[in-house]
C-alpha cells in the first residue's frame, strides 16, 4: 500500500513539473534553433521528417506542443490542452 501511494505521488509531481505548459509555449518564437527549443522543452517525444521539414512533438494526446522546423530553425508551432 505504501509503495502504491509513493508511485501515485511521484506521478502527480512529475505531471505538475511537465515542461509542456502554457508558460513554455509562450516562450517559443519563429527563428529559434532546435537546441533552444530542446533547452526549453527537453527532448521531443517524437519527430518526423518530410520535404526538408521536421515536425517534433512533446506531450501526449491530451496536452502537447508541436514544432515544425525548416532545417534547424522554428517555422511554426502549435499546442493543445496546455495549462
Amino acid at each position: 500500500m505504501k509503495m502504491r501511494f509513493f508511485a501515485l505521488l511521484a506521478c502527480a509531481l512529475l505531471a505538475a513539473c511537465s515542461k509542456v505548459n502554457q508558460e513554455n509555449y509562450s516562450k517559443l518564437e519563429p527563428g529559434m534553433s532546435k537546441a533552444e527549443v530542446e533547452n526549453l522543452l527537453g527532448a521531443p517525444g517524437e519527430c518526423a521528417n518530410a520535404l526538408r521539414m521536421t515536425s517534433c512533438t512533446w506531450g501526449d494526446d491530451k496536452a502537447y506542443i508541436s514544432v515544425q522546423y525548416a532545417g534547424d530553425t522554428v517555422m511554426l508551432f502549435s499546442g493543445k490542452g496546455l495549462k
